[in-house]
């Protein structure tokens, strides 16, 4: 869509901002954060956002056929830029059809801010055309939402759903907008003024890791003689040095390493440390090393049931560490010994550093036979297969030349 810019000017007389529709707020703020791409599907509620995308060329706007499809489209857009996806829908039906997405992204920690269109406030409670209790459908699958009553509120708002989306553990905000609201007229407030959404009154992820629950790490690591490293998700979202951090620290140590589902390629699959995915459809070598290993390391993961299944008999003879951002995944499913709520990356590279600080050596006789336990339980080829030579199998990987 393209048109004209939505410019604030100033008055002449008083020197105050001129004001804006509340959907023309919204669309100014979307710029000013840095958005380029919202996926979305139009309807009545939201026309008037439309009409104030139609007059600007920086937002540009992609048609899905439904609004769960929008949300997908916005979740892939999150993974592959590592930014915050953008969806705008309408009303009813349009917010309800983005539930299945909201929770996909909720449950892979996904950043996503979805725009809902709203009865005029007004008639809500009143079971008007298209009325759906937005904020109370979206609340458990949601990382937090918002009804906007004012459009005075609306830049705070929408600045502060980008911050929590992709703050801490990332995840989908939904932010609710009556039609009334984004045709009433407020000042436009810059992002000095509104705080960028970062000075939330009660959301402030903890990032830096405690300096005891580091060594206490580092005591255990150097002690252990059948380690492992459980690697998720959240080596992935948090970034590109968590995953060099995470590489850094298992080829130091020399100790193996195993991925969730969600956290495969934040460790290269072909290092010989590397002993393939774990869980129900994992590799038997790592869920043995699950088993028998005597100190687990868990970073950015959630101890999923399908990688744990029977919870009591979950690699019960180990000492366990979790490092995860959300203070909540802690305990959760899993008692462990040392907990450390932080960035991924910034922890592990705490660990490193205090590695090398103290002289920790792994134990060598140790780590011989626990690595020759590991190559016996990889011998068993656990992913071969036998061509048919009359169809492709589903694991047919063709040789490395072609």
């Amino acid at each position: 869509m393209c048109g004209r810019e939505i410019a604030v000017t100033t008055d002449a007389e008083d020197h105050a901002p001129a004001e804006l529709t509340g959907a023309e707020l919204v669309v100014r703020t979307l710029v000013d954060l840095g958005v380029d791409v919202v996926f979305g599907y139009p309807g009545g509620a939201v026309l008037p956002i439309y009409d104030a995308i139609f007059k600007q060329n920086e937002l540009r706007h992609i048609l899905v056929r439904h609004e769960q499809g929008a949300v997908h489209a916005a979740e892939g857009y999150a993974r592959s830029t590592g930014r915050v996806g953008t969806v705008l829908v309408t009303s009813g039906p349009g917010a309800t059809n983005s539930v299945t997405g909201l929770t996909d992204a909720l449950m892979d920690s996904i950043p996503v801010v979805c725009l809902t269109g709203q009865v005029p406030t007004h008639m809500i409670g009143n079971d008007a055309f298209q009325e759906a209790d937005t904020v109370g459908i979206t609340r458990p699958c949601t990382k937090h939402n918002y009804l906007v009553k004012d459009a005075n509120d609306l830049c705070r708002v929408i600045r502060e759903a980008y911050y929590i989306a992709s703050a801490g553990r990332p995840g989908p905000v939904v932010v609710d907008l009556p039609k009334d609201v984004v045709m009433t007229k407020a000042p436009y407030v810059e992002a000095e003024a509104a705080g960028n959404g970062r000075n939330h009154r009660s959301y402030r992820p903890r990032r830096i890791p405690d300096a005891d629950a580091v060594k206490r790490t580092v005591e255990l690591m150097a002690r252990a003689k059948r380690p492992l490293f459980y690697a998720g998700g959240g080596v992935i979202n948090a970034g590109p040095g968590a995953a060099q951090s995470l590489a850094a620290l298992v080829r130091r140590t020399g100790y193996p390493i195993t991925n969730t589902l969600m956290g495969l390629g934040c460790y290269p699959g072909t290092d010989p440390l590397f002993l393939g995915m774990l869980g129900m459809h994992g590799t038997y070598e790592a869920n043995m090393a699950m088993a028998e290993c005597d100190l687990m390391i868990a970073v950015g993961a959630r101890f999923d049931d399908r990688v744990t299944g029977r919870l009591a008999d979950f690699s019960r003879g180990s000492t366990k560490v979790q490092i995860d951002i959300d203070p909540s995944s802690i305990n959760k499913n899993v008692p462990v010994d040392v907990a450390i709520i932080g960035d991924a990356g910034l922890a592990l590279d705490a660990i490193m550093a205090e590695w090398e600080a103290s002289g920790a050596e792994p134990n060598a006789e140790a780590q011989a036979a626990w690595w020759r336990q590991l190559e016996a339980w990889r011998g068993r080829d656990c992913l071969r297969y036998k061509n048919s030579g009359t169809a492709i199998k589903p694991q047919y990987r063709p040789p490395a030349a072609l």
